[in-house]
């Protein structure tokens, strides 16, 4: 898996996170243990959950999700 950490690019899918920090409160490291854990595999299921069970607006669900399912990993 490919290593990222802040900042993050300024185009593409990690162009949300400082958003995505900054509105909900957790690492895009911690969201990535969260997506990890949820027991679900398919990109729209995972947007889903996070849509559901953690009121995230679809964008910023889709860019996390489709950053993290791409194989990268942000540092804690």
């Amino acid at each position: 898996m490919a290593e990222q950490s802040a900042p993050w690019p300024k185009q593409g899918p990690a162009s949300y996170f400082p958003s995505i920090e900054n509105k909900y409160g957790r690492s895009i490291a911690e969201w990535q243990k969260i997506i990890a854990d949820c027991g679900l595999d398919k990109h729209m299921a995972i947007v889903g959950y996070l849509k559901s069970e953690h009121e995230m607006g679809h964008g910023h669900a889709n860019a996390l999700v489709g950053w993290t399912l791409a194989g990268n990993t942000a540092t804690p």
